[in-house]
């Protein structure tokens, strides 16, 4: 890409298309905003291909530049990035009679009780496969700053998801 081969980049954005909006969902769920974000990211990184020195997986550069879009575009229309835990409709997990698809909603529905953070690295960890440090490194943040709220996301899910599949607090604290 750096030389200005565009199968290159058509190779990248075939690669990294998906996983970006799939990505910036967590940060905003407006479709035109997440292509827009997804453009600028791909025009960034072609323009900033011979910047690209190795020192990191492609996965983690094209996902920090991603992140930094992303919220650039937020910051420039006055947006924040998506509350799912305000917007919350009450809506339970899909009764659809595929497992993985209920089970996929079901965690959908407990991730909207995050904050965006929180959202963004558990996604970025256990949905795109990246290390701590590379989140880091993504979201320009210390490993500490990661850790917690990987820490704290793993307890507001760990307290939610059985609410969500319908284990009432009462249930859960016999069970202790």
């Amino acid at each position: 890409m750096a030389a200005g081969d565009r199968a290159a980049l058509e190779t990248l954005y075939r690669a990294y298309h998906g996983v970006l909006c799939r990505f910036l969902s967590r940060l905003t769920r407006r479709a035109d905003l997440i292509e827009e974000i997804a453009n600028d990211c791909f025009w960034i990184a072609w323009r900033k291909a011979g910047s690209f020195h190795g020192d990191s997986r492609v996965s983690t550069w094209i996902m920090g530049i991603a992140y930094r879009c992303g919220l650039k575009a937020l910051r420039q229309r006055g947006d924040e990035p998506v509350d799912d835990y305000a917007l919350h409709e009450g809506r339970g997990p899909s009764h659809d009679p595929d497992e993985d698809r209920e089970l996929r909603d079901w965690l959908g529905e407990g991730l909207k009780h995050l904050s965006a953070d929180q959202r963004i690295v558990v996604e970025l960890v256990y949905g795109v496969g990246n290390s701590l440090e590379e989140v880091a490194a993504i979201m320009q943040a210390p490993v500490g700053t990661v850790k917690a709220r990987l820490f704290h996301a793993r307890i507001k899910l760990r307290n939610v998801l059985p609410t969500l599949a319908g284990d009432p607090p009462a249930q859960r604290e016999n069970r202790s």
